[in-house]
Parts: structure tokens; sequence; C-alpha cells
């Protein structure tokens, strides 16, 4: 791909993030872009304050698109546009979603500056032992669950991710 054309895909992802957040005023001005072999496939923005949900980001809805159009969750050979640096969320959704590359205009560290977006503290606590992180995590039944495990991976004709 040519620099125009990151170039390009780039502006689109920041203009989402400009009409979401000072148009629509649905959400922080995260704007994304999923790409496939030169062609946009799926665009998305952050709907948090619209929706009233904590998980409508850019990239979570461009990618929940381009699985549902192209009609499979392996969005393998896709690169993503996005107008912020993914938070924890939506960086994990592009590695479960196989995602080739991801682009980014800004840094996390810009959207906590400029937009006081907690992004940068998600980081810090997933670094830490999961005992001493600020949102607390406790094991239950376990053993319980590992039975659900053992079939699961017994099954015959399992799904595959």
């Amino acid at each position: 791909m040519t620099n125009s054309q990151h170039t390009q895909f780039m502006q689109r992802a920041i203009a989402l993030g400009r009409q979401t957040a000072f148009e629509d005023r649905a959400g922080g001005p995260f704007g994304c872009v999923i790409v496939k072999e030169g062609q946009v496939i799926a665009e998305g923005v952050n709907r948090v304050l619209a929706e009233n949900d904590p998980t409508c980001h850019g990239e979570i809805a461009a990618i929940r698109a381009a699985c549902s159009d192209l009609g499979t969750h392996d969005l393998s050979g896709c690169n993503l546009y996005t107008s912020s640096e993914p938070c924890p969320m939506c960086y994990a959704a592009a590695w479960w979603a196989r995602i080739e590359t991801i682009y980014y205009a800004s840094t996390i560290q810009d959207s906590k500056k400029f937009g006081e977006f907690d992004d940068l503290q998600i980081h810090e606590a997933l670094r830490l032992p999961t005992a001493e992180r600020s949102l607390p995590c406790v094991e239950l039944l376990r053993d319980e669950m590992l039975e659900l495990w053992e079939a699961f991976n017994k099954m015959e004709d399992r799904p595959r991710y």
C-alpha cells in the first residue's frame, strides 16, 4: 500500500472521530476504518455516550461491521486505521480478529492529556499480577469450570477459533 493510501485511510478515521465528537456528540473523537486489499470494508465511531455503552468504541464497531460484512470472525489480511492508539479492549479485539496491522494517529498519552481518558491506567493495571490490580478479580468454582473445559476439549465437532 502506498503512503498516499495510508494517509487517505487515516484521514477518514480522523474525520469519523471529528463527526462523532463534534457533530453527533455521541462520544470521544475516536473513528476507525478497516481496510482489506486497499478497500474500506468497514467503519466505526465511538458512541459510548449515545448508546450508554462503555464498549461502544470505534474499533469495536468497525470490527463487528467488518466481520458481519465478510461473514467471518477472522479478519486476517485487514488493516485497522484509528484516530487514537487503541485501548486495551480494542487492542485485544483487533488481536482476536487477526488484524494484520494497527495504524493510529495519536497516542494513549494524548487521549489522557487532551480528553482525560483513562486508558493509560488500564494498561498499567494489566501489567500487574491479578491480585494487585485495583479492580478485584476473584477465582470462583474453577473445578466446576474445568469440567466444562475438558468436555469442550473432547468435542469432536467443536467450534475452532
